[in-house]
């Protein structure tokens, strides 16, 4: 198999293994927060505690995945393409 094949091959595979991880998990631990939901602070003395709340993931130590959100911005565009277009009542015909 020559070397454009391979990488062709792997890259379709890559992207097969996202798409059914973005399907069966949508959603992925924050960057922010590491999935708590906030910061983890230190006291004088070394221990962790709480601190801040997360504004990223809004403390739900959550995020929706890239491959998801642009499945579910693809499906919105579609279902609104599609739909059928609605009638006025007010029009006489």
């Amino acid at each position: 198999m020559t070397l454009p094949a391979l990488a062709s091959t792997l890259l379709i595979l890559l992207t097969l293994c996202y798409a059914c991880v973005c399907a069966a998990q949508p959603f992925g631990r924050c960057h922010k927060c590491d999935g708590l939901g906030f910061a983890l602070k230190h006291d004088r003395k070394g221990r962790p505690k709480r601190g801040k709340h997360c504004r990223r993931c809004n403390g739900h130590g959550i995020r929706i995945r890239r491959g998801r959100h642009l499945w579910n911005l693809w499906a919105r565009t579609y279902r609104r393409g599609t739909a059928p277009a609605p009638k006025h009542p007010a029009q006489k015909g």
